[in-house]
């Protein structure tokens, strides 16, 4: 469903072929671009258009300013039985997070559990990419990364704490469960998109410039303070996942990021688990335990009349299939630019 009057729709090859040339006439090699387009077109066709479309203009503003370095791959730095921690000479984030989970799902089909993390990469762009990944090869994907301040700790006005999004997805045959959570109630991303729409937030989502909780999410944005995720806990838990990935990886926290002037997550820390289920459980149980919790999900009673409780990553696999019948809404000034940028203008 088109969300505004400035949104059309576009069939999926030919969105990843124009995201794929703009790439390329940043600079990027042809296997890279064809990974980081088949991404983001995958992500915008999934509904999250704040990471998909609207990512490219910034993406290619890193290359231009030096901030991811074309060409760059992973290098290892330590092998310590199951566990793998790579430099990602800030190499695209995208390319470097296929190859951290790639390496842990490897691992973890010789011995049940693998962990690989990347220092010094850059930003992978959704987050839920790398679990529906693990997920497509029957594995458990478990993955997080840290970012520079843009989010006040709770009983903070100013940033101080990253919004370190964590992934987590579970493999099923009639589509993966896959959670996909932001530390903020809303990530900036859906507050441009929102804007873009000219709509407000569901629930208020930060505060505006006196202070107060609002749904307005332009309001958001000029003071940049974002509501954490389940207030004080959402706070927390972005300080610990900021310093698990720093130690995992060997990496900078949020604090040095800040320092390190590479732009939105340049020289962050990040880390890939993968989980084989069937080493330590049968395939009945694995798709009892997933049925029954699903059927309990059915049951429960929405709050408004004809509602629906749906399963993480279930709304995703929904606009992925109308999506890749109808076409993949995009807005329409977003869409130009990226066509500009691809020489198709």
């Amino acid at each position: 469903m088109l969300q505004s009057r400035s949104m059309q729709r576009i069939k999926f090859e030919e969105l990843k072929s124009t995201i794929k040339k703009a790439f390329i006439r940043a600079g990027m090699s042809e296997d890279q671009a064809e990974i980081c387009a088949r991404t983001h077109a995958e992500t915008s066709c999934d509904g999250i258009f704040s990471h998909g479309l609207n990512r490219v203009e910034r993406f290619i503003n890193f290359i231009e300013n030096g901030w991811v370095k074309l060409g760059a791959r992973p290098t290892l730095e330590q092998q310590l039985g199951s566990i793998e921690i790579y430099n990602g000479n800030l190499a695209p984030g995208v390319t470097n997070a296929f190859f951290a989970m790639d390496r842990a799902i490897d691992i973890a089909k010789s011995t049940g559990l693998g962990l690989v993390s990347l220092n010094n990469t850059t930003h992978w762009m959704r987050g839920g990419t790398y679990g529906w990944h693990a997920a497509n090869q029957g594995m458990i994907g478990i993955c997080w990364t840290n970012t520079e301040s843009c989010m006040p700790a709770w009983g903070a006005t100013s940033a101080s704490i990253g919004n370190n999004p964590f992934v987590m997805a579970i493999p099923r045959q009639e589509g993966h469960v896959v959670l996909d959570m932001a530390m903020s109630l809303y990530s900036y991303g859906k507050l441009e998109h929102t804007r873009l729409n000219h709509d407000k937030l569901p629930y208020p989502g930060g505060f505006d410039s006196e202070g107060l909780l609002t749904d307005d999410p332009g309001e958001i944005e000029k003071t940049r303070r974002i509501l954490p995720t389940g207030y004080w806990k959402g706070s927390s838990f972005a300080i610990m996942l900021d310093l698990l990935a720093s130690l995992l990886s060997n990496g900078k926290t949020t604090a040095a990021i800040d320092q390190y002037g590479y732009g939105n997550c340049g020289g962050c820390s990040q880390v890939f688990i993968a989980i084989d289920p069937l080493k330590m459980n049968d395939q009945p149980f694995v798709d009892q335990a997933l049925k029954q919790t699903i059927d309990q999900l059915r049951q429960a009673s929405p709050v408004g009349e004809g509602g629906e409780i749906l399963y993480p990553g279930e709304r995703s696999l929904r606009n992925r299939q109308e999506n890749l019948i109808k076409g993949v809404p995009v807005h329409d000034a977003v869409w130009e630019k990226v066509k500009k940028f691809a020489g198709l203008e």
